[in-house]
């Protein structure tokens, strides 16, 4: 398949996409080759996009919910339209097969959709009063310009769940995308202006330098709203920075979730769904099962049949059609998966499949009997390894995997109704797949607690992420 790109590679600031002398390549982690110079934004950049942000936020919240929705939606249009040249991207820049990418894609034009459809239902309210010649109102209005910083795992979707309800809202917004995965992000910019959407509405600065390009957007106090997804230690950094000067944070953060595989459960379809939770994106996702808890009948018959259709997945190129497991991002993400195996193995754990490394390429990797104090246990891998260690009874599983301290997703499989409701009501996390390997959907709340993060995504609850509330108390 031709590999050549065609997307744009400049900054967009206002309406007008800028070049800049200064550029980073963007690495195939597939083929090691660069596939693209990218202009690389600075603190000057950061300060016009800044501006044309505060400029375009009045008109913007002036506009009807109608025609804000009318945006979005040729903006969720056309982002189906160009499914396969947004797929090859993705494919290119941070190695996601052609087929994730797609599915990736339509999931990342569901927000759009979605918040589309939403514009038009931010409605107010009228509280009763207790005084006749009183009417009390309560109006929704967009909280203001909106910086935003977006991974690399989800080039496509963390930014469209992000800024498609910011936009319907009435806000608008600036986009760090990842060094990694810049080209899905300017490319879904290009889109959204095709599809009539103003200047200075939605802007992208991709940059080498994330923390000279964030920090006029920390510091400057017409910036009211601050969303983030990454690791826990820098959303961490991030939260102190805003809390100076006292924005709305939305924070998307670590995961490691939980799976709990119970004796009663249908195993086929236990099987199935956690290999889909574990191996999406191989591996790397922020709520990919990376600890995985089965009840101790059913333990080895699991783990058989979990390492088989393991060994089946495809390992290559991203851009065959053929391919389930892409590359990792990089050589850091490559060494981490390699150093948590082997800590596994040195704590008595028995390698069931995979285990080897070629290039970027890991291969999908199954490990029975994983100690609580193993590293693939305490710490997030983000890669497609698969620790499977055995429980005994309910209660105990609970305690394993509520010990933890991040509460992102977790998966339980059981056929028991009371248990399923039993289990799913205790687990301290934000997401609960039951009998579901990808619980998530443009629809619902997408979130965590403890040190998963703050807020949720998606469905009305992410819009009221963007909304502040006002009061009217009017006498008549």
């Amino acid at each position: 398949m031709q590999k050549s790109l065609d997307a744009p590679k400049e900054a967009l600031i206002g309406g007008t996409w800028r070049p800049l002398e200064r550029r980073f390549p963007v690495v195939s982690p597939a083929t090691l080759e660069v596939v693209a110079e990218v202009a690389d934004a600075g603190p000057q950049e950061a300060e016009e996009a800044l501006e044309e942000a505060v400029r375009a936020q009045r008109d913007w919240a002036r506009a009807t919910a109608y025609e804000r929705s009318g945006v979005l939606r040729r903006w969720f249009e056309l982002i189906l339209r160009h499914e396969e040249a947004l797929a090859r991207l993705m494919a290119l820049e941070m190695g996601k097969p052609l087929k994730e990418g797609r599915a990736e894609v339509r999931y990342a034009a569901g927000f759009v959709e979605w918040y589309a459809e939403e514009a038009k239902r931010v409605h107010g309210e009228i509280v009763p009063s207790q005084f006749p010649h009183k009417r009390l109102l309560v109006r929704y209005e967009p909280v203001g310009p909106v910086y935003g910083i977006t991974p690399w795992n989800f080039p496509a979707a963390m930014v469209t769940r992000k800024v498609a309800p910011a936009l319907a809202a009435g806000c608008s917004f600036v986009l760090k995308p990842a060094e990694e995965s810049p080209l899905t992000a300017l490319y879904l910019a290009w889109l959204f202006l095709e599809a009539g959407g103003p200047p200075g509405v939605f802007q992208v600065l991709p940059t080498s330098d994330p923390v000279a390009v964030s920090r006029p957007f920390l510091e400057d106090e017409r910036i009211r709203k601050l969303t983030f997804t990454g690791s826990t230690e820098v959303g961490l950094r991030l939260y102190q920075e805003a809390a100076k000067t006292l924005k709305r944070v939305s924070l998307e953060l670590g995961g490691g979730a939980p799976v709990l595989v119970f004796a009663d459960a249908d195993l086929g379809r236990a099987v199935e769904e956690t290999l889909r939770a574990k191996f999406r994106n191989a591996g790397e996702s922020c709520v990919a099962a990376n600890r995985i808890f089965v009840e101790a009948p059913i333990a080895e018959t699991f783990a058989q049949a979990y390492a088989e259709r393991a060994k089946a997945l495809r390992v290559g190129d991203p851009l065959s059609e053929e391919t389930d497991i892409g590359p990792l991002v990089n050589e850091q993400a490559l060494r981490k998966v390699q150093s948590h195996v082997e800590d596994a193995l040195s704590r008595g754990a028995t390698l069931v499949a995979g285990g080897e490394a070629t290039g970027l390429f890991f291969t999908p990797t199954v490990l029975l009997g994983v100690k609580p104090d193993s590293l693939l246990f305490r710490e997030e891998t983000f890669g497609p390894v698969a620790p499977l260690s055995v429980f005994q009874g309910e209660e105990e599983a609970l305690r394993y995997a509520n010990a933890f301290p991040v509460g992102l997703a977790a998966y339980v499989f059981t056929r028991d109704l009371s248990r399923a409701f039993r289990v799913a009501e205790a687990l301290e996390y934000g997401i609960v797949g039951v009998n579901d390997g990808v619980p998530s959907t443009p629809q619902a709340p997408f979130g965590g607690v403890k040190r998963s993060g703050l807020g949720r995504e998606g469905g009305r609850w992410g819009l009221q992420e963007y909304l502040e509330v006002k009061y009217i108390s009017m006498g008549l």
